[in-house]
């Protein structure tokens, strides 16, 4: 059983920045596919961005090109999301998710590739 666990949300204000951390156990980092999705009140689930089980590859999502950055740390078991020139409609609960699948780029997005989800930790942007 894969356990996921995500941290660093909070109130930050328009244009900062923040690092979120998606703590894994049960199993290592580097056999799992990763990934970021966030969800605001209200709206479906979008998929931020993702990692490759297989070379660690990234992929951003188009609501995160040029903004936002995924890291794995396979010594500490993590993965990261660090997200610059935070905006207002940025705000959402981001989760953190994992799937046993070596997916190819075109199928990181979908949300229904990952069996294992993190709770979530809440980021809300607002001046």
């Amino acid at each position: 059983q894969v356990m996921l666990s995500e941290s660093g949300g909070g109130l930050v204000r328009p244009g900062d920045s923040l690092k979120l951390s998606c703590g894994i156990s049960g199993r290592t980092v580097s056999t799992l596919t990763m990934a970021w999705f966030r969800q605001a009140p209200g709206k479906e689930r979008e998929f931020v961005a993702g990692l490759k089980k297989s070379g660690g590859s990234s992929y951003a999502g188009d609501l995160a090109k040029g903004r936002f950055t995924v890291s794995r740390d396979n010594g500490k078991n993590m993965i990261y999301l660090r997200m610059n020139n935070l905006e207002p409609e940025d705000t959402a609960t981001y989760l953190c998710a994992a799937g046993v699948g070596n997916l190819i780029t075109s199928s990181l997005s979908f949300a229904s590739n990952y069996e294992f989800w993190g709770q979530g930790t809440q980021v809300t942007v607002s001046s």
